[in-house]
């Protein structure tokens, strides 16, 4: 059934060509935007919407994000609140409680993270493996993560599996995992950090999922100087994530080329960290994307509007900055083109919120301000 949502205050469209409209209508139809243009010369359609003078934005688009887990890390929480320092080995907490699960738990764990994505407007997600670490757990994660979303990475590299042996494990990683893991997957990730993997590692682990087909993608720099963000670079990734302890020949190196950088500050809230000088890869001309990195962990958050808050009020981008980044620039990280936007023969994944423009997401933290979601042209239950 088609849609029109009419009056709409504000219409971000996130598109080249038509930018932000006011007194705006939109029409859906097939799963796509099928109309976009003013309220007074709306086509009819199936369902009509009043947007009684509200804001209508792009669906969020999520794209960095591991929501296929079991177990709990909340001990973890506390602990670095109470000032121990995060570290990436709590991973292997994670890793146990995941292996020890059935395919039905864990199942219904990735759909109630789903479902609060999609009601916080989130309507696209990427999702990682990295909480199995063994052959038969790594394919499993990614087989549960495709069936909610084709955007899914094989991260297989997250950490060293516990009581493995690291060359044999990095053995593992580009050899039998990989194989079982590249059907289920679009791309190969890997945690270059010191505790994680190294850059001749981290290159082997590329490398190995290039020639399997996989897109790379790099988790960098997260957690002090190293040799992710230019690997990335080296590599051609979609997007290099984290970005918080960067050079500047790194800067220079995401600016002169394709690679994103995804900046991921809910990480640095839960972990009490610096934040990514978002300024300076800007004003460099780096594309930015903002993600929630949802995990367990360091970042059990699936809210992009907490996201945005922190943004603007931590990183320093502008209200539309940020808006951006977590729309265009997440499509961007992801290399897509029919998501981030509201344009017509663009996917039908839009947000209405409950305020007339949407600097109040940032203006208004913490208050649920999303009043309906679409998702490829059908209402999501808030």
């Amino acid at each position: 059934m088609s849609t029109v949502l009419r009056n709409i205050g504000m219409l971000v469209t996130q598109d080249d060509d038509l930018g932000t409209l006011t007194d705006a209508a939109l029409v859906l139809d097939g799963g796509r935007v099928a109309w976009v243009g003013p309220t007074a010369a709306a086509p009819d359609a199936d369902t009509a919407v009043d947007a009684s003078g509200r804001a209508v934005i792009p669906g969020f688009v999520d794209s960095h994000n591991h929501l296929v887990f079991a177990g709990d890390r909340s001990a973890e929480f506390a602990a670095r609140m109470a000032g121990t320092p995060y570290a990436a080995g709590g991973i292997r907490t994670t890793v146990a409680a995941t292996r020890a699960a059935g395919d039905d738990a864990l199942r219904a764990r990735l759909a109630s993270l789903v479902g609060q994505a999609h009601r916080q407007g989130s309507t696209t997600l990427e999702i990682k493996s990295g909480y199995g670490l063994s052959v038969a757990d790594e394919a499993r994660s990614l087989r549960l993560a495709r069936e909610v979303t084709p955007e899914t990475t094989f991260l297989g590299a997250h950490v060293v599996a516990p009581g493995a042996d690291p060359a044999e494990y990095l053995a593992l990683v580009t050899g039998d995992m990989l194989s079982a893991c590249a059907p289920h997957a679009r791309w190969i990730d890997v945690f270059c950090e010191e505790g994680a993997f190294d850059g001749d590692a981290s290159r082997a682990v590329l490398s190995a999922g290039v020639a399997a087909g996989l897109v790379p993608r790099v988790h960098a720099n997260q957690l002090g100087p190293g040799p992710g963000v230019q690997l990335a670079v080296e590599f051609g990734a979609a997007s290099a994530d984290h970005c918080t302890f960067l050079t500047p020949a790194d800067v220079d190196a995401l600016a002169s080329s394709g690679t994103v950088a995804t900046l991921l500050p809910g990480v640095e809230f839960s972990t009490r960290s610096p934040y990514p000088d978002a300024r300076r890869l800007l004003d460099a001309g780096v594309t930015v994307a903002v993600a929630t990195d949802c995990n367990p962990g360091s970042c059990f958050t699936s809210s992009i509007p907490f996201c945005v808050a922190l943004a603007v009020r931590e990183m320093h981008l502008t209200p539309s900055e940020a808006l951006w980044a977590v729309t265009r620039g997440g499509a961007a990280a992801l290399r897509r083109d029919d998501v981030g936007r509201l344009a017509p023969g663009a996917r039908a994944d839009v947000v209405l919120l409950d305020a007339p423009d949407p600097v109040y997401l940032a203006y208004r933290p913490g208050v649920p301000l999303i009043a309906a979601v679409w998702k490829d042209g059908r209402p999501i239950t808030i």
